[in-house]
Parts: C-alpha cells; sequence; structure tokens
C-alpha cells in the first residue's frame, strides 16, 4: 500500500482545545470550572474548547449525582469518550514485535505478540505490517476507525524526521522508519524512541499523572530515561535527551557501545552484568535469567555485578535529580526483576549523590510488562492525532 487510509481531522485546532483536551484525558472527569483552574485558561476559553469536541463525541457529560443543580452554565463534569477512536502501537525489542490496539483512553482492547527472526528493517516492517492488519480488521468488530499507528525502538530516534538515526540493539542507521511503515501499512505512522513513548503513557495515564516535572528510569537491556520538564516531554533539540545510559560515571570502566568507557550501560545492563559475571565466574551463562539465578543462589561474584549495576543506577539518578529537580523519578524496565538485589546500592548512591534536599525527590518503582511499552507507542499515536506533540501543554 502506498498511500495512508483517509483518517478524520480531530477538532480541537487550536492550542487551547489541545490542552483542554489532554487536561481531561489524563485527570478527567473534569467540570468546567475544574478545567479553567487547572489549565489557566479562562471559562469562555474553556467553553469554546468544549463545545466541539462535545459534538464531535470525543467528549461526553460525565454525570454527577452528588452535585446540585445548577443554573447557567453546565455543571456535569466531561469526560473522553474512549470509544470515539482506536490507535495502534508496537514496540520493536532485538527478539520480538509487540502491538496492541489501544482506545483512546490508551486503554489496551487487544495484544498481540510475534518472535522477531530477522532484524533487517524490511522484515521487520513486513510483521508491522501483517499485525497492523490484523488489528484492523479486529477494530472494524469494534465499528471503530483506527486513526493512527505508533512504532517505539530503542535508540536515537528522530521523531520529527520519523527516522531511526541508531538503534544499537536492532543495528539500524538512518531508517526512514515512519514513511516506510505508513507504506507498509496505510496508516498516518509517529516514529518515537521507546523510552520517550512509554514516559508519555505514564505522564497521561501512569505514575506521572498531574506532575509538571518527573523522570521515567529504565533498567533491563539498556538503561534509559525519559523527562518531563514543566509538563512536556523532553525530546532535545536533536532529538536525543535523557541518555543517562551514556553517562560515562568511570573512565576506567569497560567499554561501551557507544565508544566511550564507564558508561552506565557498560555497568548496569543486563548484557553488561551477563559478561561480567560469565568473565569472573567462567560460567557459560545464556543470559540474564541464569545470572539472576546465579545471584539468588548466593553467587559473591554475581552478587557483587547487580550491586555495582546499582551504585550506577543510583549515580546517575541523582545527576539527573541535581540537574533537573523532578518531583518524581520512576524506575521500571525487565531489569526490575533483579531490583531486590541493588535495590540498597541504588538508594545509597543516589544519596550520596543527590545534592542538598535534592535527595527528597520521590524515587518509585514501576514494574511494566512489554506491552505496556506498546500502549506507550499507542500513546504517541494518540499524542500525534490530537496534536499535542506540536504544542508546550501548561500543567
Amino acid at each position: 500500500m502506498s498511500t495512508t487510509d483517509q483518517v478524520e481531522a480531530f477538532p480541537a485546532a487550536t492550542p487551547a482545545a489541545s490542552l483542554v483536551f489532554t487536561t481531561v484525558l489524563s485527570q478527567g472527569p473534569l467540570s468546567r470550572v475544574e478545567l479553567s483552574r487547572r489549565t489557566g485558561l479562562s471559562s469562555a476559553a474553556v467553553t469554546k474548547a468544549v463545545r466541539p469536541l462535545m459534538a464531535a463525541g470525543y467528549f461526553v457529560e460525565a454525570a454527577d449525582d452528588s452535585a446540585p443543580p445548577a443554573v447557567g452554565r453546565p455543571a456535569n463534569p466531561v469526560r473522553v469518550d474512549g470509544g470515539r477512536a482506536l490507535f495502534i502501537g508496537v514496540k520493536v525489542t532485538a527478539d520480538e514485535v509487540i502491538a496492541v490496539l489501544a482506545d483512546l483512553c490508551c486503554r489496551i482492547r487487544l495484544a498481540r505478540h510475534v518472535p522477531l527472526t530477522d532484524r533487517e528493517p524490511g522484515a521487520v516492517i513486513a510483521v508491522i505490517a501483517e499485525l497492523t492488519a490484523e488489528l484492523k480488521t479486529e477494530a472494524e468488530g469494534f465499528g471503530v476507525q483506527v486513526q493512527g499507528l505508533a512504532v517505539a525502538v530503542s535508540g536515537d530516534v528522530d521523531r520529527a524526521a520519523g527516522a531511526v538515526r541508531y538503534s544499537p540493539f536492532l543495528d539500524w542507521r538512518d531508517i526512514a522508519l515512519a514513511e516506510l511503515t505508513a507504506a507498509a501499512t496505510g496508516l498516518p505512522t509517529t516514529v518515537d524512541n521507546d523510552v520517550r513513548a512509554l514516559t508519555v503513557a505514564e505522564q497521561w495515564f501512569g505514575a506521572g499523572v498531574g506532575l509538571s516535572n518527573f523522570a521515567l528510569v529504565t533498567v533491563g537491556a539498556g538503561i534509559g530515561c525519559g523527562l518531563v520538564v514543566n509538563g512536556s516531554v523532553v525530546s532535545g533539540a536533536h532529538g536525543v535527551a535523557g541518555e543517562i545510559g551514556h553517562l560515562s560515571i568511570d573512565p576506567r570502566g569497560p567499554l561501551c557501545h557507544c565508544g566511550n568507557h564507564g558508561c552506565v550501560e557498560a555497568i548496569a545492563s543486563d548484557s553488561a552484568i551477563v559478561r561480567r559475571i560469565r568473565r569472573d565466574t567462567g560460567e557459560p551463562l545464556a543470559g540474564p535469567a541464569q545470572a539472576l539465578e546465579l545471584a539468588h543462589g548466593g553467587s559473591p561474584v554475581a552478587r557483587e555485578a547487580y550491586a555495582d549495576a546499582g551504585a550506577a543506577i543510583g549515580r546517575a539518578i541523582g545527576s539527573v535529580v541535581n540537574l533537573l529537580g523532578p518531583e518524581r523519578v520512576i524506575i521500571s524496565g525487565e531489569g526490575l526483576a533483579a531490583y531486590d538485589l541493588f535495590a540498597a546500592q541504588i538508594k545509597e548512591a543516589f544519596s550520596a549523590t543527590a545534592f542538598s534536599t535534592a535527595d527528597q525527590c520521590d524515587v518509585v518503582t514501576r514494574p511494566l510488562p512489554f506491552e505496556e511499552w506498546a500502549r506507550g507507542a499507542a500513546a504517541t499515536a494518540i499524542q500525534t492525532f490530537i496534536g499535542s506533540d506540536t504544542i508546550q501543554e501548561k500543567r
């Protein structure tokens, strides 16, 4: 397919309307008075924004039986009708493609997992196209059109250009993924870094709801960080931001795939931990699961590897908190399976690194399966559809 499907235009053509919509989406149901308070918009501006969204069915009134009868302006709160539109989110890992069909409130309706046996871009796009066709057919059963697709990939991803500049786990360089995927699927396509996409979902629907400033740190195959500053996810001037995995905390440390020595990722990623344990024990470990088993079995070498990983992660989090002063740091990722082995070291290194009262930052853990990363991609598809990716949101 060489052209994209016809999708409807979202009736929020102004920054104010987009702000109102995203506020209700993440924090609703909300009354118009409360919307005015939370957005800083005038009552007239809120009313003007709500009206077309109600008319198009994106907003519906949520009855508030506890409220007294109102005179004049409608008193009932408004909420987003999640069933009004559907979106597809795709997370590509080194060995699997996960796709979800999500509604406008980013609730997962269906999920699909397909093993990835070929990482060549054409082969991956073919898998995405097959999954997309399947989910579009399923969407017909709901009687709702799919309005957009988003693909989340690790590495240096330029969302504005729709390109993957470099993805080490896929060994991709300079792939025009959005254009190629849109041609293959027939859907408007957004491409973003996977951690940044997950950060959007956490901002709207997860542990970041209502926060103006927070960081999401992911541990596992890589060490990533998504940043929200003044209510907006930070993308960076060149599409790169929050790469704490490539903070060099030990110039004499192990070589990282980026070319530097002693990066957090070269010490604390799953593969780095496995390499170290193999080197120091001579055990032919197959992967992270066996490394974890060895550590839980009491191996001093394995436990030391995890402890050092925790210290590196804690120092990196401390650096983020010193630079940005977030209200909360959320730790997630598949590496949380080993959290009991390095939680104390993360806390100790964070406290030692954070300057003064910065160590009062709320640090929480949030285990999320890979389907949630695909949901993050769906959130970016929603973001593109409603136009909030181009607007500095006010909180």
